[in-house]
């Protein structure tokens, strides 16, 4: 006899964890409460549990998804192809700006009051929460890796100044990313992280 099995989720997971983040993202993690994320889902508090295990298994799935999204856009943005020119030296150095001017664009105005989630998460729990502490670690080793790939094919396209190391370059770019994301939670002014990232990008580009 075959054995019946339990009745199926009559919910959409994916789509539980998106509004999940989006209450993390704008109220955090200690500032979310359960009936503040079963409003979000529209799911009870036993569907909930069944489907994450608890609030804390909700918010890693949610981490997990704003993470991918973010790795997902920055790959799409460093891709040269999308960013090819007639040009195509400089291409990698095009692809490059793009990326810069999108992080840009989203840390500016109403987006960039609501800063980056995992800077907020990073500030709140990585210190004490050890598997939110692995995840913001591979991430920010995950940006690294690919702005050090595309500052790579900067220098071997010729449009690297001589001597600037493309590792050194991918951590600035990423701690001034991230900080940009930081600052801008309070004062969003786009033109003048336009002129910061312009400077620096001036100091190690031809």
């Amino acid at each position: 006899m075959r054995v019946a099995r339990g009745r199926p989720r009559e919910f959409d997971t994916d789509a539980a964890i998106e509004r999940a983040m989006g209450v993390f993202w704008s109220s955090g993690y200690h500032g979310t409460s359960l009936p503040d994320l079963l409003e979000a889902t529209n799911l009870s508090r036993g569907s909930l549990y069944a489907a994450f295990g608890d609030k804390h298994g909700l918010f890693l799935l949610a981490l997990d998804r704003y993470i991918d999204d973010a790795l997902t856009r920055l790959d799409s943005e460093l891709d040269p192809r999308k960013n090819a020119s007639k040009n195509a030296s400089k291409n990698a150095l095009a692809s490059l700006r793009a990326c810069l001017a999108g992080y840009v664009e989203r840390a500016g105005g109403a987006s960039g009051k609501r800063g980056c989630l995992v800077v907020a998460t990073a500030m709140e729990l990585a210190s004490h929460d050890i598997e939110v502490e692995q995840r913001i670690r591979r991430f920010f080793k995950a940006m690294e890796t690919r702005l050090t790939a595309a500052l790579t094919r900067v220098q071997a396209e010729g449009d690297l100044v001589d001597g600037v190391e493309p590792a050194t370059v991918a951590r600035l770019l990423v701690c001034l990313i991230e900080g940009m994301r930081v600052v801008n939670k309070t004062s969003p002014d786009r033109s003048l992280s336009q002129a910061v990232v312009q400077i620096l990008i001036d100091r190690f580009a031809r």
